[in-house]
This record gives C-alpha cells, sequence and structure tokens, in this order.
C-alpha cells in the first residue's frame, strides 16, 4: 500500500482531445463506463446514468442513489437544451410546528434524519434513460452492479474522506457501518465490495423507479430513517416525481450559459456572469487582485439575491426574467467598488420584466449531458437502510427555519439546492459550446464562474481552466470570508486583505472546499472534443472513438 499523496500538484495534465465522444469524471472506473456504453450504441444519456451509477459504488462519500440529482441535456437534432430537476421534497410529516415543539432552534442539526428529505437520483436516472437513452436499463446499471459485487479498489483522494466520513457520520449514524470494513474506512488500493448496493441496483434495473419507490427499498428505507428518530413516511417516497424543467440562460460574451432553475442556485452564477460582462477581464492578471476583486465581489452580489429568491418556485417563484436582465445587472454593478470589498450587501428588488459529484459527457452524434449527483455533506446523513448499501443524503439541512422565509422549511417542499449542472452554447447558431461543471456545496456556482472566464475571456483550454488556483467565498455568505487556493500570489492574497476581504490561505486536503470539475469544450470549427478533469480529484477525461 502506498501512503496518501499529500494533495500538492507538482504535475502537469494536458487536456484530452478525440472526435467521437468523451466523457469525464471523477473515477476512472465511472469514465470506463460511460465509453462502455458509448461503445455499445448507447447515448450521452446511458453514458451518465452509467458513470453515476459507478460513481455510487465507487465515491460513496460524495454521491449516491439515497441523494439527488439535477442533468442539463444538450440534444443535438434539435440545438436544445432540457433541464432534468431530480430533487425531493421534505416529508409531509415535517413542519415547523412540529420542529419547535421540539425544541430546534435557527436551524437542524447537519445529520439529524429530519433533514433527509425523499431522494430523486434513482427516479432522475430513469427518467433521463427513458426520455434520452438507448439502453435498457439493466445494461446501463450493468457495470455498477458489477463492481459493487466484485469490488474495486479505493481511489486514494476517496479513502482520504472515506475516512473523514467514517469519524463525522457512518460511526455513529444508524447502521452507518454497513459502509465501513469492520468499523473502519477503506485504505487507498483496498478491495471495497458492497453487495447491498448490488442488491439495490439489480433491483432498479429489473424493476425500474417503481422498485425504489414502493416495495423493499422504499420500506427499509423508511424503517432505517424512523428508526433513527425521523419522520420519512412510504407516502412520502410513492408520491415523488422528477421535474422536467426550463433552463434559465444569459448570454455571455458570445455563449448563452445555460443552469437550472431554482430550487437550485444555478442562478448565482448567472447573476455574476452578468455583472462581470460589463468589465474588461482579458486585459487583467487572471491571478492578480484586480480581477479576483472584481470576481468575488460580483459573486457577492449574487449570492445576496440567490440566498434570497432561490426556493421551491412551487411556493415561492422568484422573478427569473426580471434578475437575469441586463438593465438588473448594470442596477447591481453600479454597487461594485473596483478598489473596497463590500460586506454590507442586500438582496436586490428587480422590476418586472450547494459533497457532490459532478459529471459530462459527448456522444458521437454531439449529444451532451451534464449532470450532478450529491449525497450533499459526503455520506450524507450516514444513515444506511439495512441490507441495501447507500446513505441517505442530508439536503433538507438548506432550509430556512425562518418562517418568513421563501427558502422555509414545509411539507412537501424541495429545499434551496447547492447542486447545479452547465452548460454553454454559440448563440450565433445554438452550437455546443461546453458542458461543463464544478461541484462542492455553495463553490459550485463560483466554480462555473471561474472556470467559464478561464475559458472565455482568456481562452484556455479546459485543463488549463480547471488547474488554475481558486478563490472561494465559505457557505456561499455575502459577508464571508475569501478562501484563497495555494497557488494564488501571495502579493495577490495581501492585496485582496487590504481591499477588505477577510481571507484565508487554504492548502492540502482541505482544498476540497474549491470543488472538483469537469470541462468537455467542443471546437466548432473542426467538431474536435477537448476534456479536462479536476487535478483535486481521483479522475480523468476519456476520448472514445469505434473499435477502442
Amino acid at each position: 500500500m502506498f501512503r496518501l499523496p499529500d494533495f500538492t500538484f507538482a504535475s502537469r495534465r494536458s487536456p484530452v482531445l478525440g472526435t467521437r465522444g468523451m466523457a469525464a469524471t471523477s473515477q476512472p472506473l465511472a469514465v470506463a463506463a460511460g465509453l462502455d456504453m458509448l461503445r455499445a450504441g448507447g447515448t450521452a444519456a446511458d453514458a451518465a446514468v452509467a458513470m453515476a451509477a459507478v460513481l455510487n459504488v465507487t465515491e460513496p462519500t460524495s454521491t449516491g442513489i439515497g441523494g439527488d440529482a439535477f442533468a442539463l441535456y444538450y440534444e443535438a437534432a434539435t440545438r436544445r437544451v432540457y433541464g432534468l430537476n431530480g430533487s425531493g421534497r421534505a416529508p409531509r410529516a415535517l413542519t415547523l410546528e412540529r420542529l419547535q415543539r421540539e425544541g430546534f432552534g435557527a436551524s437542524l442539526p447537519p445529520f439529524h434524519p429530519y433533514t433527509i428529505t425523499v431522494p430523486g437520483a434513482c427516479a432522475a436516472w430513469c427518467d433521463l434513460v427513458e426520455r434520452f437513452g438507448r439502453l435498457p436499463l439493466s445494461r446501463v446499471l450493468a457495470p455498477a452492479i458489477r463492481l459493487a459485487e466484485e469490488g474495486f479498489p479505493v481511489a486514494p483522494v476517496t479513502a482520504y474522506f472515506w475516512e473523514q466520513g467514517v469519524r463525522r457520520q457512518l460511526r455513529h449514524a444508524f447502521n452507518g457501518r454497513e459502509l465501513t470494513l469492520d468499523g473502519r474506512a477503506p485504505r487507498p488500493g483496498e478491495i471495497f465490495r458492497n453487495p447491498g448496493l448490488a442488491r439495490t441496483l439489480r433491483t432498479v434495473a429489473e424493476g425500474g423507479k417503481d422498485a425504489f419507490y414502493r416495495g423493499p427499498i422504499a420500506e427499509a428505507i423508511v424503517h432505517a430513517v424512523q428508526q433513527a428518530g425521523g419522520c420519512l413516511a412510504l407516502e412520502d417516497l410513492a408520491a415523488h416525481e422528477s421535474e422536467w424543467v426550463e433552463p434559465i440562460s444569459v448570454t455571455y460574451r458570445g455563449l448563452r450559459v445555460w443552469e437550472i432553475p431554482p430550487n437550485g442556485q444555478g442562478l448565482a452564477a448567472l447573476l455574476a456572469l452578468n455583472i462581470l460582462e460589463g468589465f474588461d477581464l482579458a486585459d487583467m492578471d487572471p491571478l492578480g487582485p484586480e480581477r479576483l476583486h472584481l470576481l468575488i465581489e460580483a459573486m457577492r452580489l449574487a449570492f445576496a439575491d440567490a440566498r434570497h429568491y432561490v426556493a421551491d418556485p412551487a411556493t415561492h417563484p422568484a422573478p427569473l426574467e426580471a434578475l437575469l436582465s441586463k438593465s438588473y445587472a448594470e442596477e447591481r454593478r453600479r454597487l461594485l467598488n473596483p478598489r473596497r470589498a463590500h460586506l454590507n450587501l442586500t438582496h436586490g428588488r428587480p422590476l418586472p420584466a450547494s459533497d457532490t459529484v459532478y459529471l459530462t459527457v459527448v456522444d458521437a452524434q454531439g449529444n451532451a449531458c451534464s449532470f450532478i449527483n450529491s449525497n450533499y455533506m459526503g455520506f450524507g446523513t450516514g444513515i444506511v437502510p439495512p441490507g441495501w448499501g447507500f446513505s441517505l443524503q442530508n439536503r433538507g439541512h438548506n432550509f430556512s427555519l425562518d418562517p418568513t422565509h421563501p427558502n422555509a422549511l414545509a411539507p412537501g417542499k424541495r429545499p434551496y439546492h447547492t447542486i447545479i449542472p452547465g452548460m454553454a452554447t454559440w448563440e450565433e447558431d445554438a452550437s455546443l459550446f461546453a458542458s461543463f461543471g464544478v461541484m462542492g456545496g455553495f463553490m459550485q456556482p463560483q466554480g462555473h464562474v471561474q472556470v467559464l472566464v478561464a475559458l472565455v475571456d482568456d481562452e484556455v483550454d479546459p485543463q488549463t481552466s480547471l488547474d488554475r488556483p481558486r478563490f472561494c467565498l465559505l457557505d456561499g455568505e455575502p459577508a464571508g470570508t475569501v478562501a484563497l487556493e495555494e497557488g494564488i500570489p501571495l502579493a495577490t492574497m495581501a492585496r485582496l486583505a487590504e481591499m477588505g476581504h477577510p481571507v484565508r490561505p487554504v492548502t492540502g486536503y482541505p482544498r476540497a472546499v474549491f470543488g472538483r470539475g469537469q470541462v468537455i469544450v467542443r471546437d466548432r470549427t473542426s467538431g474536435v472534443l477537448w476534456g479536462g478533469s479536476d487535478p483535486r480529484a481521483d479522475g480523468l477525461a476519456m476520448p472514445w472513438f469505434e473499435g477502442a
């Protein structure tokens, strides 16, 4: 066995190029599963779900069928982008009055069973394959089933976060030991088998989403939650449905950038891009204080709005057209001081007019899928339905317990959601420019902005855009501390502090706060695909061609 790497990035990785198809995510075995689907004649949808399922096996520290999922799907034949919201709702028995009676304060504890919302991932997988796939679900899930049964060697970064999850959740959660080796995390290179998860995936492969939301799996989920002290019921699971949604978008320097609408926080990325379009970023040092200050301030303004307006649109629809207008961007831009941090921001009032895995895949026909799947805080609650091999998310922790807030907890309501896939098309002809994403809680819209600025303003390749050191407004708070990654010059850090930013240099494994991204860019002249995979994870990008 090798020791864990020290998480410094001393080596260099080139972008990956191909023409017939490409897949990228944080685990090589998941990439291999995606390429296997393309080889079998599957679409980007088939490949994406196969990769998501394998990631549940190989990186349960971040994702799984007990969590939620969102997707953007670019259909090459129509040059149209479709959105899929696979997030679940709060239990119908969970009310603010109940929490008040039981003595809860301003927020739920992060791993409490009350934070468990209905897992939406399984329905999202099935619905995506049903609408855009070509292969049967049994074929799509076969690689994950095989890996869960036979076992796989645990990757180094995953092993590190598995150990953190054992200490933080699995040792204390109901049946959390099922995802350990006799109470401990697997070491790097150690084989881990998960027969319970193989059983879950085989059941879904044979019976579709109904086999998850009704029957033995649903009964086991409800038993686990209620044994742990929660109130999720069989009726909550049986009522769950994914939602096909109209993506939201803005233009940015000749591109149209697409995000999932609320209850996802993609709105924050679009608000920031609209503000930044008014500055000539290309003439600034990418890691200099002048540019980073503008990006940070744009994100502060964007989060001030997102924290107020992002909620379940069924109960609190946001004024999206007005929020995403160029006139509103100009109004907010005037609040940005190019020489000083603004830490006392509030949301605007426009006139009418969120640990995770991310994957991306482009198939031979030019279809693209930008897909994100998450348990939220690592293993989520760490609660495992006995015998089924997956943990249940804690996405409900993002609800507000303030009854006057748009994101206030209510029965059957979806919470503010951090996970967001990204897509960009050329405004001129609606052809694909990029399928991209950066996972990691409230880092995600910040990552989208930083990666897109690198791709568009600096014209760097996808791998270089992902390698670049990042900033992160911690917890998505407009007045929050700015984490600055190792690699940003010390002089830049010092200058940002002088400008009024509370800064925190970050190195080593805590660099996980900056997320982990994947990008595939399509050259619209040659059709060549350029791929990149984040150095902060265990994965890679790989092309596919016939006969491979």
